[in-house]
């Protein structure tokens, strides 16, 4: 193989490999789907799981999870001044996954007292619209169970659900900077 063929080779490897890059980076930053919530119309937006983190929390008895919240830029700047009601555009994220405990980790530890993130169990979203959404206290809902929307009767629990943190613009999530 002459210099030339060899260049030319090379690039057309390195044009594949930038291309697989691409397509699977793309296919896994955020899991984004065409298919809409029921009541609210919510997708999952493109890229989510590149969002700051908020927080975290264990949630125990029934659900026995671990979450990590997200928020897009609007949401983030609105958690770290403190502002108020949350500025349209604001979108934050629940991720859970089922809490378990680690026996790799206890074997080290000589005892039970690690837990780690198990299967996903689902995604949520709040998406801010004063507008839009101005019956559910400008707050759309979404739930997500492996890539696809949950049922319509999930989503009828959502604002009843939120309705106790009216007074935090009924987000229950506390920045942890």
């Amino acid at each position: 193989m002459n210099g030339r063929s060899l260049m030319t080779s090379t690039l057309a490897v390195a044009a594949a490999a930038l291309a697989c890059v691409i397509a699977f980076t793309t296919a896994t930053a955020g899991h984004a789907s065409d298919e809409a919530a029921p009541i609210y119309g919510i997708t999952i937006p493109a890229g989510y799981r590149h969002w700051e983190l908020v927080s975290v929390a264990h949630e125990a008895a029934d659900f026995d999870d671990l979450r990590a919240m997200l928020g897009n830029a609007v949401a983030m700047k609105a958690f770290r001044s403190g502002t108020l009601p949350f500025p349209d555009g604001a979108i934050i994220a629940r991720l859970a996954w089922k809490y378990v405990p680690s026996a790799e980790n206890n074997k080290v530890f000589g005892r039970d007292q690690s837990f780690i993130a198990g299967a996903a169990t689902n995604v949520q979203f709040m998406v801010k619209d004063s507008k839009k959404y101005a019956a559910s206290g400008g707050w759309g809902y979404a739930e997500f169970i492996n890539g696809k929307p949950a049922a319509e009767a999930v989503h009828k629990t959502c604002f009843p659900c939120h309705e106790p943190a009216k007074d935090k613009d009924y987000v229950f999530t506390h920045y942890a900077p």
